[in-house]
């Protein structure tokens, strides 16, 4: 009979540790198709799909060990099953139940955080009517369904709409077209920010031991989200994980001889070296150095480890280079107008003889 508990439990212990694998993977995918939403890319459904069952497995993984620890035994079919698709539900069972903090700094943050944030809430909201009923949206509308679900692309719009309106920053890039792309960027690394926040508060009761022994054995799924703090929100790029991001053709052009006479003599091409160290504000680059350059003083291209990418959008299409954003060499959401207007005035400049 012990052995073949033994055996039950092995079992149990793999499915859950699958599950957190499998959440992770979704999560993280979800993740990058909230950043390749653009202008051309308005496939809400994808991230939606891809976090509202994410998040859900994630939590119930969470509960189980919860339970687990306090109990020595995992919990029956109908106790997970009851519990539902609604993530806000799910939340308050942990909070409840399994959270521990013991006046730790960081974990009374994530528990303040988790229990307070209203846009959190909200968008758990969204993912978690989604989960529930909304996928099936239009067909509630084509059989003539009395009570039709919500539209979550809607709520979602409007979240976005409100984010834009109460960002200064980010509502003056509605009116310079250069920039006007980069307002996904800012959506979706505010969105990120309080996503990674929500993922990082239920990662770190893995590795902090909230989840007893058996948690840190399986914290390996999530133990660089429970290792992220706030220096680091919103700075990962999610996108090179998607099919999207890693079927699309891309020539990123690497740096010739020609390019470096013309940099070094032509008097119409103005460059200057920026290190992050001196730069007085938010470095929106992976690397730490780069050169910028203002070619007849309207292209604008930004060099990065040898390779050229464009700045703006003129520089884009006059010489067929990537956009540094899309590249994944700048942090989505972090803007490089000032990386633009700096470029701008160099053209102005006169080459020194």
């Amino acid at each position: 009979m012990t052995k073949n508990k033994d055996i039950e439990d092995v079992s149990k212990h793999l499915a859950v540790y699958e599950e957190l694998e499998t959440s992770s993977k979704l999560i993280r995918l979800g993740f990058g198709e909230i950043q390749n939403l653009n202008q051309s890319n308005d496939f809400y459904f994808l991230p939606f799909q891809l976090l509202s069952q994410g998040f859900e497995r994630l939590m119930k993984s969470f509960i189980c060990l919860g339970y687990l620890e306090k109990t020595k035994e995992y919990p029956i079919y109908s106790d997970i099953k009851n519990l539902g698709h609604d993530l806000e539900k799910l939340l308050k069972e942990i909070l409840s139940k399994y959270f521990v903090y013991e006046e730790h700094a960081t974990l009374l943050y994530d528990k303040e955080f988790l229990e307070n944030n209203a846009e959190l809430k909200e968008l758990l909201y969204m993912l978690s009517e989604f989960g529930k009923l909304a996928r099936y949206h239009n067909f509630d509308i084509i059989t003539g369904n009395q009570k039709p679900s919500i539209n979550p692309k809607d709520l979602w719009t409007a979240f976005e709409n409100k984010i834009v309106l109460s960002n200064p920053s980010t509502t003056n890039k509605l009116g310079d077209w250069e920039l006007h792309n980069e307002i996904y960027g800012d959506l979706s690394r505010y969105i990120l920010i309080i996503f990674e926040k929500f993922v990082s508060a239920l990662s770190r009761q893995f590795l902090f031991g909230g989840l007893g022994e058996k948690g840190k054995q399986f914290s390996i799924p999530f133990s660089d989200f429970g290792t992220l703090y706030s220096n680091n929100f919103g700075n990962t790029d999610y996108r090179l994980n998607t099919t999207k991001y890693k079927t699309s053709l891309r020539k990123v052009h690497k740096r010739n001889p020609k390019d470096e006479f013309d940099r070094e003599f032509n008097p119409n091409y103005i460059s200057k070296v920026i290190t992050k160290a001196e730069f007085d504000g938010e470095w929106p680059f992976y690397a730490d150095e780069v050169i910028i350059e203002c070619r007849d003083r309207h292209w604008c291209v930004v060099t990065i480890d040898r390779h050229d990418y464009a700045l703006n959008g003129s520089a884009k299409g006059r010489y067929k280079l990537e956009d540094v954003h899309e590249a994944g060499m700048a942090i989505l959401g972090k803007g490089i107008g000032d990386f633009i207007n700096m470029t701008l005035e160099l053209g102005k400049q006169k080459r020194n003889s």
